[in-house]
């Protein structure tokens, strides 16, 4: 069962923190002149359209500038797309324990997302001892705070038995629980679950409907999935 389910290991940058982005220049100088005096979350908007080429040059270095400049003035979504630029290398130099710190900060501060990356970081040894307990921990915290992928991360825990009693009767509740909020990855483990009858009746339909949600939310093993069910 291990090898059939995914777990996402870090969040891509995100939009949904902080105000909502555009893409000209009225954004830019709005977000300079917010961030050049003080605050947070300008810095932030700043960062992302940096990071994402949004209205300016693609510039990752000038992006984490901007995101620690934001995250030392108090802002975890700052701290939480640092430590995602520290742990992919971009614009710094990979560094997982620096990560570690700024997703620990992150969750420290009621983040979510935070909490997830630091508990991939835990499952997987990376800037910490590996430690499934912990990882369980903070899947769970994310979970709880709204985040899909933590909840599919915890689920794929329960299915493997890492850190929990292995119960594929809580794993398919998460799953479905991290589908139903559109995280792809949740829903091709829920169809693996109905696929081969783990915690749940086995269903080679529901199995295939199952992949195709998840295909149709861009996860590629979903897709491959879907396709080998529809031969």
């Amino acid at each position: 069962m291990k090898n059939l389910l995914q777990i996402s290991v870090f969040l891509l940058l995100l939009f949904t923190k902080g105000v909502a982005l555009g893409d000209d220049a009225s954004d830019f100088e709005k977000y300079k002149k917010s961030c050049d005096g003080g605050d947070a979350v300008g810095c932030y908007n700043l960062g992302v359209m940096y990071d994402k080429g949004k209205g300016v040059k693609q510039d990752y270095f000038t992006a984490a500038e901007l995101y620690k400049k934001s995250c030392d003035a108090g802002y975890a979504g700052g701290c939480f797309n640092l430590g995602v630029m520290y742990a992919e290398g971009q614009g710094v130099q990979q560094d997982y324990f620096t990560a570690v710190e700024l997703y620990k900060k992150s969750c420290d501060a009621r983040d979510a997302f935070g909490c997830n990356n630091l508990g991939t970081m835990y499952e997987n040894g990376r800037g910490v001892k590996q430690d499934y307990f912990k990882a369980v921990e903070l899947y769970k915290k994310a979970c709880d705070g709204g985040v899909a992928v933590g909840c599919s991360n915890l689920g794929a825990m329960y299915a493997n038995g890492q850190g929990v009693k292995q119960d594929y009767f809580t794993a398919a509740e998460l799953f479905k629980k991290s589908c139903d909020g559109g995280d792809g990855g949740g829903c091709n483990n829920l169809g693996v679950m109905y696929e081969h009858g783990q915690g749940v009746r086995k269903s080679r339909e529901k199995a295939r409907e199952l992949f195709g949600k998840a295909c149709d939310l861009k996860d590629q093993k979903g897709c491959d999935s879907y396709a080998r069910l529809s031969r």
